[in-house]
């Protein structure tokens, strides 16, 4: 269920009137409609409220300090990595490829960054709780190709690119810049990232944030959109870009991308991925 304000995953359960939640993270996505963080766990937990007023089960990962206290009263199925749950996952690895220890099996997804491993956790949590065998739950796990611009590893050229430009917020984009340092690798690192929207009074913020992460990497990055302009520093490592026109006609005069491995993350409105077409 997607929503950016109030009511309406209160709404769409009343349409679609679940047996089953989980509520992936209360990230900082849509803070202008949802009214700030307290906001955004307000309006995701109406799923909550629907699954416990009707006896309902909430699959919850115990290592979300949040959900576990949220959900401590209600009927769950659980996972972890360092609590008691119903399924304990045990080893988490990522570089760049996330792969998952559990029940004495390495499940070896095609999903890039640590960010990812939840989900491939959840998706073991569900299929167990529905009695799907392991060996099954191993193979459709590691037969997903991810696409849409989400979480992909594209070769071009002498460059390697993970793409994930689907959408963007400054949960995400933190969670994907951190990835992106730790990765180990001999090609140099370049960033492209666009503005984070729907953000509201919390936007300059926000985007201020992300640059002063940018500036303490050193990693050569281009920074495009209007929001990162305006938090735009001196920078030798930075590159700041009002839109993606002045970006496209500079890119090769500012820097060669040859050799490197670059990740391109942004909000959809930004459309991120036509930056393939200048490499």
């Amino acid at each position: 269920m997607g929503a950016n304000h109030q009511k309406e995953i209160d709404f769409l359960c009343s349409i679609a009137e679940p047996d089953f939640g989980y509520i992936t993270n209360f990230g900082k996505a849509h803070l202008e409609g949802f009214g700030g963080i307290e906001g955004v766990i307000k309006g995701k937990s109406e799923l909550y409220n629907y699954l416990e007023k009707n006896e309902k089960t909430i699959f919850v990962n115990l290592d979300d300090t949040l959900q576990n206290e949220k959900t401590k009263k209600l009927k769950r199925y659980s996972f972890s990595t360092q609590n008691s749950s119903d399924i304990k996952i045990d080893t988490i690895e990522a570089n760049p490829m996330v792969i998952i220890g559990f029940n004495n099996l390495k499940i070896h997804s095609n999903l890039i960054g640590i960010y990812n491993a939840n989900n491939i956790n959840a998706a073991i949590t569900i299929g167990k709780y529905f009695n799907i065998e392991d060996a099954l739950i191993k193979e459709a796990i590691e037969s997903y190709i991810p696409s849409n611009n989400r979480s992909q590893l594209i070769t071009k050229g002498s460059n390697e690119i993970i793409l994930d430009a689907y959408n963007a917020n400054p949960s995400s984009m933190l969670a994907a810049i951190t990835n992106f340092i730790q990765l180990i690798t001999d090609k140099k690192k370049v960033l492209i990232l666009g503005d984070m929207f729907e953000l509201g009074k919390e936007s300059i913020e926000e985007h201020k944030k992300i640059v002063t992460l940018l500036a303490e990497t050193k990693l050569i990055s281009f920074c495009i959109g209007a929001l990162f302009f305006e938090n735009k520093i001196d920078s030798p490592t930075i590159h700041f870009h009002k839109d993606f026109e002045s970006f496209s006609k500079e890119l090769n005069k500012d820097y060669s991308l040859e050799n490197n491995l670059i990740l391109i993350k942004g909000s959809r409105g930004m459309a991120l991925e036509r930056v393939l077409d200048l490499l």
